[in-house]
């Protein structure tokens, strides 16, 4: 009996032990839409490390009627960064050390994204910052499109009809309502609470229209005019590219296809409206077309940044049938 229970006690022993490591348990994440916590002591803030923190996170958006930095900045000191703090969406921070760039993934919280840089002077520290700049920019706003799709998937509107006429899923709030939707061109718009509204068209056009030579953005320009300009109601006048600047153009992928990311401003032909927009022409060689995906914003006198990150996951969770 003894030999028996010494038995079934070993046997409990090594079925209670595991191997394998144990996940972390992290508490959620939070934080402003776009706002980075800057970990500096009011000396590093005020001196060389507070300007290249300022003229790499605050550096204006292109494409927006009034002018918005890539992020709003909240400095605390570096006693002040615990607890909660620490649960902060995505932070910066310093470290004396050999000159680098490590971004962090989920450290205290999830999801968070955490940048350390390291100098063994502020001078140092402020070179890394300008240094790396795009790889800062592209990580914080990763996240940022991350935290967008996490709201946007909360209450997800029907799109059947855009998935079996276009041949595209895209995900989008309940918030959003069809205004067109027809064989050739959709069009969905969410109304502000305190003015304006946001919008997302969406059509397609024969790969020529884009592929006939290198004057691309001139016919993403001709392309857009045509089509939104038609089918956009805006009483008198016409919906179209604003003229006095040309739109930024640039090459991406969406779903795995080659896309051409065009931001700049829209008008009224004759009226003083205007707003920013996003036009995604991803090239769908399957079925010899460009599908068309846009979005923009009607919202005078208000900030227009974050809106248009929401409006950027919401292009961006296209995929092509």
């Amino acid at each position: 009996m003894k030999k028996l229970l010494t038995v079934i006690l070993c046997i409990g022993v090594l079925l209670s032990c595991d191997d394998k490591p144990k996940k972390r348990i992290l508490s959620s994440s939070f934080g402003l839409a776009s706002t980075v916590k800057v970990v500096a002591s009011n000396e590093q803030w005020q001196g060389l490390v507070g300007d290249a923190v300022r003229k790499v996170l605050a550096v204006p958006i292109y494409g927006l009627p009034r002018e918005e930095p890539s992020f709003s900045i909240d400095q605390i000191e570096p006693d002040a960064f615990r607890g909660t703090q620490k649960q902060s969406r995505i932070f910066l921070r310093f470290e004396k050390g050999a000159a680098s760039v490590k971004i962090g993934k989920d450290l205290y919280a999830a999801p968070q994204t955490s940048i350390t840089v390291t100098g063994n002077s502020e001078l140092e520290m402020a070179q890394v910052i300008i240094n790396n700049r795009q790889e800062i920019l592209e990580a914080y706003k990763a996240q940022e499109l991350e935290e967008n799709v996490r709201r946007i998937n909360v209450s997800l509107k029907n799109t059947d009809s855009l998935r079996a006429t276009l041949g595209v899923n895209m995900k989008f709030p309940t918030v959003y309502k069809y205004e067109i939707q027809n064989e050739n061109f959709f069009w969905m718009r969410r109304d502000l609470k305190r003015n304006g509204n946001m919008n997302l068209t969406v059509y397609e056009v024969p790969l020529r229209t884009l592929d006939r030579d290198t004057f691309t953005i001139a016919r993403i320009v001709r392309m857009r005019d045509s089509i939104a300009g038609k089918n956009i109601p805006v009483g008198e006048g016409r919906f179209q590219t604003e003229r006095a600047f040309s739109p930024y153009l640039a090459q991406t992928e969406i779903d795995g296809h080659f896309a051409w990311e065009t931001k700049g401003t829209w008008d009224i032909q004759g009226k003083y409206r205007a707003g920013p927009f996003l036009n995604y022409a991803i090239k769908d060689e399957k079925n010899g077309r460009y599908l068309v995906l846009e979005g923009f914003i009607y919202s005078p006198s208000q900030e227009q940044r974050d809106n248009m990150m929401e409006l950027e996951a919401i292009l961006r969770s296209a995929t092509l049938e």
